[in-house]
């Protein structure tokens, strides 16, 4: 393609287009008819020279304009209520299926290698030494010690914020560094398991698992797997970068980005309830099997909806990501 040619040929378009645009709703039928038909030709003026010949400062004039046309053809739609419904009962329920398998191995590994960090702390008087002192690992997993004390160190209810603003940090950390190849998701995912495996190892070797494990579960199922979760779901955009697939690069990662944050949204509710477990469930005078029935009661509703929802809203075509109306327009490219 000559571009200079092509240029002087359609210029006069776009020139009457970006006309008709600044005028607004100020537009006669006839008016409101060609704007149409112009920002058509545009799109497809767009598409070719993206395909062709690529020129940046062309492409970005035209792409602005495509976009302004376009919300003025299909006008502005304000989000409300419907949309959020349909954001918890199908797009995220869908994003998160749909991703599942990526934080499903990301899970068993993850979990895998936090028992192994565990056994290996548990069996190795060495390893414990250089985490802290003799005194100081007693004060921590003696009853009454800083494990169990932990959870009731502050006010169920700001302990529960607290809970739910960091984890809902790390996880959206996990959603929006994956694009950098995954690498810093792998060492937050190492961070958390290297946390769970201390706690495993140091109460294992003080023959106090079975209390640790009944603070940590009742809340920590549910927590966990939103983080494996998000972590997943950033080694999938961190992946996309490498391989996008049919798409280009560009159109892929904008599908996949705007998933996630919108996952980032739905996990922030997960993690707030997983947080008031922790701040009112897990510090509380329940039964140990109380408290670790109500978790695993958690766990089964969040992935009883992942899958019941999620499933059938993916089976129908979603993808977790913004309706259609929502989406910039995606042009057709040559092969």
């Amino acid at each position: 393609m000559d571009l200079d040619v092509f240029v002087t040929a359609h210029r006069a378009e776009w020139d009457r287009l970006e006309q008709l645009l600044g005028r607004g709703r100020r537009l006669t039928g006839a008016e409101a008819d060609e704007l149409v038909a112009l920002y058509q030709r545009a799109s497809t003026h767009l598409s070719l020279i993206q395909s062709s010949a690529p020129d940046p400062m062309l492409t970005g004039r035209l792409t602005q304009l495509v976009a302004r046309a376009r919300a003025t053809v299909t006008g502005a739609r304000r989000a409300g209520w419907r949309d959020a419904a349909r954001f918890f009962t199908e797009g995220f329920p869908a994003a998160v299926y749909r991703s599942r398998h990526w934080w499903i191995p990301t899970a068993l590994l993850s979990t895998a290698v936090g028992v192994l960090l565990g056994w290996w702390i548990a069996t190795h008087p060495e390893v414990q030494g250089a985490i802290a002192t003799p005194e100081d690992l007693k004060a921590l997993t003696k009853p009454g010690g800083g494990y169990e004390t932990y959870y009731s160190s502050n006010p169920a209810g700001s302990f529960a914020a607290q809970v739910w603003t960091n984890n809902a940090q790390a996880a959206a950390v996990c959603l929006v560094l994956g694009a950098f190849l995954g690498i810093p998701v792998l060492w937050i995912l190492f961070v958390n398991m290297l946390n769970l495996g201390t706690g495993i190892g140091l109460m294992a070797s003080a023959g106090r698992l079975d209390v640790f494990l009944g603070l940590i579960l009742p809340h920590g199922l549910l927590e966990l797997t939103a983080v494996f979760v998000a972590a997943g779901t950033g080694l999938r955009l961190g992946w996309t970068v490498i391989d996008p697939g049919p798409r280009t690069r560009r159109a892929a990662l904008a599908e996949q980005g705007r998933a996630a944050l919108g996952m980032a949204i739905g996990l922030a509710v997960v993690l707030f309830v997983s947080g008031l477990i922790e701040g009112f469930v897990t510090p509380s005078g329940l039964p140990t099997w109380a408290r670790i029935t109500i978790g695993v009661a958690a766990e089964v509703l969040f992935l009883t909806y992942v899958y019941v929802l999620g499933g059938r809203a993916a089976a129908a075509g979603d993808v977790g990501d913004v309706e259609a109306a929502d989406q910039t327009a995606t042009l057709p490219t040559a092969a």
